[in-house]
């Protein structure tokens, strides 16, 4: 494994099983992955093969079953919750596919609502959340009503929700999935453009080769292992 003061996320032998109707369903055999700063990855692979998964895991909001996972220089695998949660608000965001915004919160609000969890809510953090509201392309939307927004603008409003505490790493799970062709491409375009000029490292899970062809490194989940596209 390449030096542990290059990488802000990496992986030894991680496992994880779940129980099926028909026995042990092996998701994850033994994964190796590493992540430099500043780079950006894509995980491709069949649906249901592990790939969401395997970012939960990396992430820690699922334990792996063995292995060792590195969040920068510290060996995180035998974290608690608490401590897992604690270090995820500093050194990651996430963009999913269901958006996942507060339905009773406008954009603005939402945006704010990884700030809150952190405990980083002040004059300072709103400004941030206006510009990057604004960075995103919805200037004219920031105190809209999430259910006025369309697919394509919650998911920029997601994406600016991931990067209100300027994380060095960006998980992305299916951004696009819930997206027509059109927007797809305009919300991948504007998150590989604002990962790459701010110097962020990027994990892309996505079922479309075009996007993962975009990255600096494009990888396969297959039978549970990882490798090169």
């Amino acid at each position: 494994m390449k030096k542990l003061n290059d990488i802000v996320l990496a992986s030894v032998a991680l496992e994880k099983k779940f129980q099926g109707a028909d026995g042990e369903i092996s998701v994850l055999d033994g994964v190796d992955f590493t992540l430099r700063h500043g780079e950006s990855v894509s995980i491709r692979g069949e649906s249901g093969c592990g790939k969401s998964t395997l970012l939960n895991v990396l992430s820690g909001l699922e334990r792996a079953d063995a292995g060792k996972l590195f969040w920068r220089e510290h060996e995180v695998s035998g974290y608690s919750i608490s401590k897992f949660s604690t270090y995820r608000v500093q050194l990651m965001g996430f963009i999913f596919q269901d958006y996942y915004l507060a339905p009773e919160l406008n954009a603005i609000e939402n945006v704010l609502l990884g700030a809150r969890i952190a405990g980083q809510i002040n004059l300072g953090v709103r400004e941030r959340a206006e510009a990057l509201l604004i960075r995103v392309g919805l200037k004219e939307r920031i105190t809209y009503s999430s259910f006025k927004l369309s697919g394509g603008e919650r998911q920029r409003v997601a994406v600016a929700r991931a990067l209100i505490n300027d994380p060095p790493l960006v998980l992305a799970d299916e951004p696009t999935g819930n997206l027509d062709e059109l927007t797809g491409h305009a919300v991948m375009d504007l998150l590989l453009e604002i990962a790459d000029e701010s110097a962020k490292s990027l994990v892309l899970v996505t079922h479309n080769p075009e996007f993962a062809n975009r990255t600096q490194r494009q990888l396969v989940l297959h039978f549970g292992k990882l490798d090169d596209a």
